[in-house]
C-alpha cells in the first residue's frame, strides 16, 4: 500500500502542505524517494492519524512528538502525566467557555426587544 504523498495527504484527511509541515516539525518521517517519488506506507498513516487525533484532543505538536517517543518505549507513566494535564487545560478553557456562555446569554436577555437606552451588548464590549 505505497502511496504518494497526494495520496497519503487524501487517506489522512489533511493537505499535502500539512504533511510537509509536520515533517518540517520531525513528528512525521520523510520517506526515501525512489526514482524521484516518496512513498508513504501503512505506518506513515497510522503515525498521521495518530498526530491528527492528538491535535483534536488539543494536545500541541511538542506534546505529540513526546507522546510518539513514548510510543517506542511503551512509557505508560509519562503518557499518562502529558495527558493529566492536558486534561486540566481543557477543563480549564471549558469552564472559561462556559463562562463566557452565562456572560453572553445574560446579555442576550438584558438586550431584549422593546427595551429602550443603549445595548447592554454593545456597551460591556466597549461600543
Amino acid at each position: 500500500m505505497d502511496m504518494t504523498i497526494g495520496k497519503f495527504a487524501k487517506a489522512g484527511d489533511v493537505g499535502v502542505e500539512t504533511i510537509r509541515f509536520y515533517q518540517r516539525r520531525g513528528i512525521l518521517p520523510t520517506p526515501p524517494g525512489h526514482d524521484g517519488v516518496r512513498r508513504y506506507g501503512p505506518e506513515d498513516l497510522r503515525r498521521l492519524k495518530f498526530i491528527r487525533q492528538a491535535q483534536t484532543a488539543g494536545f500541541t505538536l511538542e506534546e505529540i512528538g513526546e507522546l510518539l517517543e513514548l510510543d517506542a518505549g511503551d512509557d505508560r507513566e509519562t503518557a499518562r502525566k502529558l495527558a493529566k494535564v492536558r486534561l486540566q487545560a481543557l477543563d480549564a478553557r471549558i469552564a472559561e467557555l462556559e463562562q463566557a456562555r452565562r456572560s453572553l446569554r445574560k446579555l442576550v436577555g438584558e438586550c431584549a426587544s422593546g427595551r429602550t437606552g443603549p445595548c447592554p451588548i454593545l456597551s460591556s464590549f466597549g461600543i
